[in-house]
Parts: C-alpha cells; sequence; structure tokens
C-alpha cells in the first residue's frame, strides 16, 4: 500500500488539495468551492465525498493523515478563529475531521503552511532563517528563524500584513488603520486602483479596470505593453510591501523573503521595484545581504505539500 497524506489549503473563495507522498510527490491535486457563508459540514461533506472517490479509484493507496492550511488556523488547539471570509466562526476542524476520517489531523495557518512547504520541498530546503509572504486577498506570512516555524505563545506569531506601515492609513478589518495587507493584496491593490482612478480621470488604462474585478494578469500585460500608469500602480504596491519588509528585517535578519500566491506571478513586474526599494529602506548593515525570491512551487502548490508536511514530520 502507498502512504499518502491529503494535505488541505482552504482560501476564502476555493479550497486546494492534494494527495501527498512523503517525498512531497503530489500524486492528485483539485480544488473545490470553500462555500464559506454555508456551515461547515457542507464543506466537510463535500471534501469527504472528493476524497472518497480517489480512494475508490486508487485502492493501493493508504491515507494516513490529514494535515490543514487555514487562514486564523491555531496549530496549539486545533481551531480556525474566526477566519476572514469564512462565516464559520471559531471551528474545531482538528475534532471535525478526525470524527468524519478516523485518522491523524494536524492544523496550521495557510501562510506557515506556505513557509512548510518551501523548506521541505522548495527554495528554502538550505535555509534556516527566511520569511514567505503570501499575497491573496490578504497578506500572510511564515516565519522560520534558526531553522523553526516561529508560532509564538500563542500560535499566531508573524502576522506581517497586520503591521502598520501608516499611523492614520487606510482602515482594515482587524480593527487597526494603516495595515500592510491593506496596500499589498488583492484588496489593497483594489483599494489602490480606486485612488488612482480618482486622482487620474482621464488615465484610459485605470478607467479601464473594474475595482472589484481587477485580475493581476490585466496589470502584468499593460506593464508589458509600456503603460505608465499600470507600472506606477506596481511601483507603489512595491514601495509599500518594502517598506513593511525593512521593519521585519530589522527584528529578524532573514536570509530571504519568498513571495508567494497570487500576485507573486507577477514576477519582476512586481519583485524588481520592491528589490530596489527594500534596499533604500534597511539600515546599512543589511543592505545587499537580503534577497527578495519568487517561489519556485507551482501554483497552489506550497500549502498543499506544507500542510501535508505536518504529518510527515
Amino acid at each position: 500500500m502507498k502512504k499518502v497524506v491529503l494535505g488541505i489549503d482552504i482560501g476564502g473563495t476555493n479550497t486546494v488539495y492534494g494527495f501527498v507522498g512523503q517525498n512531497g510527490n503530489i500524486f492528485h491535486s483539485d480544488e473545490i468551492p470553500t462555500h464559506g457563508s454555508k456551515p461547515v459540514d457542507n464543506f466537510i461533506n463535500r471534501l469527504g465525498e472528493e476524497l472518497d472517490s480517489f480512494l475508490t479509484d486508487n485502492s493501493d493507496f493508504k491515507l494516513c493523515g490529514i494535515g490543514v492550511g487555514a487562514p486564523n488556523g491555531n496549530h496549539f488547539t486545533g481551531i480556525i478563529q474566526d477566519p476572514p471570509n469564512l462565516s464559520w466562526g471559531d471551528v474545531d476542524i482538528v475534532t471535525l475531521l478526525q470524527e468524519k476520517f478516523h485518522c491523524d489531523v494536524s492544523l496550521t495557518n495557510d501562510a506557515n503552511a506556505a513557509a512548510l512547504g518551501e523548506k521541505n520541498y522548495g527554495i528554502a530546503y538550505d535555509m534556516n532563517d527566511f520569511v514567505v509572504i503570501t499575497l491573496g486577498t490578504g497578506l500572510g506570512s511564515g516565519i522560520f528563524t534558526g531553522g523553526l516555524l516561529l508560532y509564538g505563545t500563542n500560535s499566531l506569531a508573524g502576522e506581517m500584513g497586520h503591521i502598520s506601515i501608516a499611523q492614520n492609513g487606510r482602515a482594515c478589518s482587524c480593527g487597526l488603520k494603516g495595515c500592510l495587507e491593506m496596500y499589498v493584496s488583492a484588496k489593497g491593490i483594489k483599494e489602490t486602483v480606486i485612488e488612482f482612478q480618482k486622482d487620474n480621470p482621464d488615465d484610459d488604462f485605470l478607467s479601464s479596470l473594474e475595482p472589484d474585478l481587477i485580475d493581476g494578469k490585466m496589470i502584468d500585460c499593460a506593464i508589458d505593453d509600456g503603460i505608465k500608469s499600470a507600472i506606477s500602480l506596481y511601483e507603489f504596491t512595491a514601495d509599500k510591501l518594502a517598506y513593511g519588509m525593512a521593519q521585519v528585517a530589522t527584528i529578524l535578519s532573514p536570509e530571504a523573503f519568498i513571495i508567494y500566491g497570487g500576485y507573486s506571478q507577477a514576477g519582476d513586474r512586481l519583485l524588481g521595484p520592491t528589490r530596489i526599494a527594500l534596499e533604500t529602506y534597511l539600515m546599512d548593515n543589511l543592505k545587499g545581504k537580503i534577497k527578495v525570491l519568487q517561489s519556485g512551487l507551482p501554483a497552489g502548490q506550497a500549502g498543499i505539500l506544507g500542510a501535508a508536511s505536518l504529518l510527515w514530520e
């Protein structure tokens, strides 16, 4: 029998899952809508259908456990704590999955799962000190220091997205103002587009953007075509990202920041100006010593691999 772990990366819109071997081989992966507005039982039942279908079609596989990465996932308690974009409240997902599937289950937050994926199977394999930044609806981060994933006393360490980079800046759903994720994330870029549209009402590219339907690929294509307002949009975002990174670098002195998630697919269109801006914000003794890298793992895989590694460790 081939032993596999089900790695699950729960997102606000979609949930990606994969059946992972101990060597990091993903035998099968797919995604389902999270449907976070419905009760969590609906999600678990649909996940069960996917699991049963795979094991029925692959009778030579044995499920050894389930690893879950989720927003606000608490590794110590097994509870997803009132996750953003999901109306589940506090959910003891570990107990629910154990009762449903009768196997070992482990939970961490989604950014920590991505960091574990990079450490165990990605470009951070030989690094001991690095920060993975996930750019999705919000901004998450997973931190490795001294070769260990940083959890803090309550499993809530590493919320880089809620570092305030502007004391009286944009209001964040967390209750604070000026949070980094309100400038560097899908919702942050949406706010930036709205501001740019107000300041540049005659700009054809900006006018063509519908804030609720912004696709990073649209901005990427515009940059490739040399459209100045698109370039300015990413330069503004990169500057905010670099400023937040510099604050973290001052405390942690990481070898690298690794960028993962939707907007990381912009590559050097976004990371190029980020690297330039970062050097202007770093202390002299850190300049030129910290890399800014795009994740080398295929889109969607870092979270699956990292979640699965919780059981393989």
